[in-house]
């Protein structure tokens, strides 16, 4: 009786982990897919440089840029503080700062890039 609870419980949780990993992989696909739409229906102005962007639209953007990191916490705080300042964020998950130069070139007291 007491094993039958336990085997209970254990197929309980892991039906739970299942559920939640899979709704954390379709919001990451689904702002992803937001962000491809924008590009291609030109929102925003630019297709991705200074000001291409809405203060609005920076959570998003930044969940975009920070979905494959660890750091999440950290990366989305600093993302969104420089999208409000520069009103762009970079295509892809890292790199391609270049289309963002206010983006690029703040850099924090030390010298090391500031956002993410």
């Amino acid at each position: 009786m007491v094993a039958m609870a336990k085997l209970l419980l254990v197929l309980a949780v892991a039906i739970l982990t299942i559920s939640m990993v899979e709704s954390k992989i379709k919001e990451t696909n689904n702002a992803e897919e937001q962000y491809q739409l924008e590009r291609i229906n030109g929102q925003g102005g630019q297709k991705n440089g200074p000001g291409s962007l809405q203060s609005s639209q920076c959570p998003g953007q930044c969940s975009r840029r920070c979905s494959q990191t660890q750091y999440k916490k950290p990366c989305l705080f600093f993302c969104q503080k420089c999208c409000r300042a520069c009103l762009c964020v970079p295509s892809g998950y890292y790199g391609n700062k270049g289309e963002c130069p206010c983006y690029n070139n703040w850099k924090t007291k030390r010298g090391g890039p500031k956002c993410p």
